[in-house]
Formats: structure tokens, C-alpha cells, sequence
């Protein structure tokens, strides 16, 4: 049986926090990894980071605890770990493209996304699977498309193809707005542009 929608993109969401943040981290270790490209990796990363998770503090936990007895407190313990990341992703932002520092925060900033997925992903993808309806995540997914970060957000592109199967890319670019489906050959290609500069290709 296929997994409901739900679960598909956002695992496939956390994937691609998972693969940006690693690449960032190598990226900013790599000599020939162009400055402009690390910057524009960093922006999109931080700004989707922030999105997605104030996205689930505001909207989703509220959802889940209604319908999924006992994570009222698994779930305030993931929106602890929220605040973490924030703070680390402020370094982040505030560390100069080259520098050790920012090396450093990119570091920390992945290590502290992998750790928090690996803590989320059992609580979440079951309430996912067996407590939220097709249509209520349906209403979360487009608050969620309406409001992303435009920010480098062709990137996103790149990550699905590197992580998403041939179906899974079918359903992830259905649930976008026709005029951005549409773009996508265009996003494919700067994506490619952008990962061949960090020195990912």
C-alpha cells in the first residue's frame, strides 16, 4: 500500500534539510566551492529551516494534538529543539562565507538537524499515518506552498531529483501552483549550475 501524502513529502522534506545541510558543511571545506553559490545554499537552507518548522510549532503540532493522544509532550520537546536550531542557524547567518566560523556553523547547523530528524520522524510520521486526514494535511500542505521562502527556492528542485523517485517527483510537483510546475526544467538547470559550483558534482 502506498504511504499517504503526507508521510511522502515530508520525508522527502527532511531529506532534503538532511542532504542540503551535509552539502553545505562539505561545501564550506571544499577550495574550489564558489562564495556565491555557499551563500546562496546558506540563505535557502536557513530561510526553508525556519519556514518548515514554524509551519509545524504553529499549525501542525496543534493539528496532530487534537487528533493523536500523548504527543502533546513529544511534540514540545521537538519545538525545544526548534529554538536550538535557531539559534545555531543566527550564527549561521552571521558567519562571513570562507571563514572558519562559517565552516564551523554549517557543522553545527547540520548536526543538529540530523539529531532533531531522528528524534521527530518516529513521533511524527506515525501520528501522519494513522491520526491526520488526506484533506487536513491537504490544508497544512497549502498554507505550506503559499507561504515558502522564494529565496534560492529552485534549489528545492535539484534536492527532490537527487532524493525523490521517478512517482514520488510526480506527486511532489503536482501539489505546486501551475505557473511554478511550470518553471521547473529552469529550476533543474540552476540547480545543476548551483551543486557544480559547491564542488557537489
Amino acid at each position: 500500500m502506498p504511504e499517504p501524502k503526507s508521510v511522502l513529502e515530508t520525508r522527502v522534506v527532511h531529506d532534503m534539510h538532511r542532504m542540503g545541510t551535509t552539502m553545505l558543511a562539505e561545501a564550506t571545506r571544499h577550495p574550489s566551492a564558489e562564495l556565491a553559490a555557499l551563500d546562496e545554499l546558506r540563505v535557502f537552507l536557513v530561510k526553508n529551516l525556519r519556514h518548515h518548522h514554524n509551519s509545524e510549532d504553529d499549525r501542525l503540532w496543534p493539528l496532530i494534538e487534537q487528533v493523536a493522544p500523548g504527543t502533546a509532550a513529544p511534540l514540545a520537546d521537538l519545538t525545544g529543539e526548534h529554538e536550538e536550531l535557531d539559534r545555531a542557524l543566527d550564527e549561521l547567518m552571521a558567519a562571513p562565507a570562507g571563514e572558519p566560523a562559517f565552516a564551523f556553523a554549517a557543522e553545527q547547523v547540520r548536526d543538529i538537524v540530523h539529531r532533531h530528524l531522528d528524534h521527530e520522524e518516529p513521533v511524527l510520521l506515525p501520528a501522519l499515518r494513522e491520526h491526520v486526514t488526506e484533506q487536513a494535511w491537504d490544508e497544512f500542505s497549502a498554507y505550506v506552498m503559499s507561504t515558502v521562502p522564494p529565496d534560492a527556492a529552485y534549489l528545492a528542485i535539484g534536492f527532490f531529483d537527487r532524493i525523490a523517485t521517478p512517482n514520488e517527483l510526480e506527486v511532489l510537483i503536482g501539489g505546486m501552483p501551475e505557473p511554478v510546475a511550470q518553471l521547473v526544467p529552469m529550476f533543474r538547470q540552476q540547480a545543476r549550475a548551483t551543486f557544480t559550483a559547491l564542488g557537489a558534482d
